[in-house]
């Protein structure tokens, strides 16, 4: 199956359907690695990584053995919070252990920097996520790095470092599923040419998402599940998504998305509206009212009553 491309803005072809290849904890070895040369088989052509997922050598491996030509595969990897002082030698790091020749998107992780204990900088001290991005768009034209991005941006975040920055990011990769659309950041960041990237596109397979009646109305109509009925609402609107699965059968369900009406689109946009349904994946995150150590009003982030946060 074809999978179609989103353009950045740098002109860069974007495959809108990826693997995440983060394995539920750092590393994975040969699992990582099986699971890439499988997604690259069956024509995968897009493969999101990390420095904080630990398997970035194994990801390389999968990508070398699959003896697909290079300049055919879009690789991302990221940026590690304790590396936002040297972003440089990060990329160095990076580039060694994929063994690729290049990374074609280079995202900031997220905006928070840490010390080497693990301490988070607040948002004013230095390295700020500004400084940390002109560290970034120094990479452009070294050859390293085709595109650079950012990942976990809120609206109020994006605003503060498009004030200073020279490029615009091609991406920014967030949370995004039919329980936390995140609109107002889908409207931002189409304004301003900045492509999404959707993980965690099922909801981490919430039964109240993947069973919801509108997602089987739509899929019995084309013949598509709940998750390629969601897969075709990403692409509606233009986001990537980078489902992960090590299973064979789903790798290739992942690919398949069913093609969504407007009438359809706004369907699933209403499926956040019930009570109980609008919410994240990722609460547990949460520690004291905190996520890596920021405030939600430090990450751009504003919580409902029920303790969720907005769209």
């Amino acid at each position: 199956m074809s999978i179609p491309t989103l353009t950045l803005n740098n002109g860069a072809k974007f495959p809108a359907i990826g693997l995440g290849c983060f394995m539920g904890e750092p590393g994975g070895g040969d699992q990582t690695r099986e699971m890439v040369e499988t997604a690259l088989k069956l024509g995968y052509r897009h493969l999101d990584t990390a420095s904080f997922y630990a398997n970035e050598e194994d990801v390389g491996k999968g990508v070398r053995n699959s003896g697909i030509p290079r300049e055919e595969i879009f690789v991302t990897t990221k940026l590690n919070g304790t590396d936002h002082g040297r972003v440089e030698a990060a990329v160095d790091e990076s580039l060694r252990r994929l063994d690729i020749g290049y990374i074609d998107l280079f995202l900031m992780h997220w905006p928070q920097a840490f010390d080497e204990t693990g301490r988070p900088y607040q948002p004013n001290e230095s390295p700020t996520f500004v400084e940390t991005w002109q560290s970034m768009e120094k990479l452009i034209g070294t050859g390293k790095v085709k595109s650079i991005g950012v990942s976990n941006f809120s609206v109020k975040n994006l605003k503060i470092l498009l004030a200073e920055a020279t490029i615009v990011p091609a991406v920014n990769q967030i949370e995004v599923h039919p329980l936390y659309p995140q609109f107002a950041e889908q409207e931002y960041c189409k304004s301003k040419g900045i492509v999404i990237t959707a993980y965690s596109p099922f909801a981490m397979g919430q039964k109240d998402l993947i069973e919801h009646p509108t997602l089987k109305e739509i899929g019995s109509r084309t013949d598509h599940s709940p998750t390629q009925v969601i897969m075709g609402w990403f692409l509606k609107k233009g986001i990537a998504a980078i489902p992960k699965s090590a299973t064979h059968k789903r790798m290739v369900q992942n690919m398949q998305f069913a093609d969504i009406s407007a009438e359809e689109e706004a369907k699933i946009d209403a499926i956040h509206k019930a009570p109980g349904f609008h919410r994240t994946s990722w609460g547990h995150w949460s520690v004291d009212g905190k996520v890596a150590g920021w405030t939600y009003e430090q990450l751009g982030w504003a919580l409902t009553d029920g303790g969720h946060v907005k769209a």
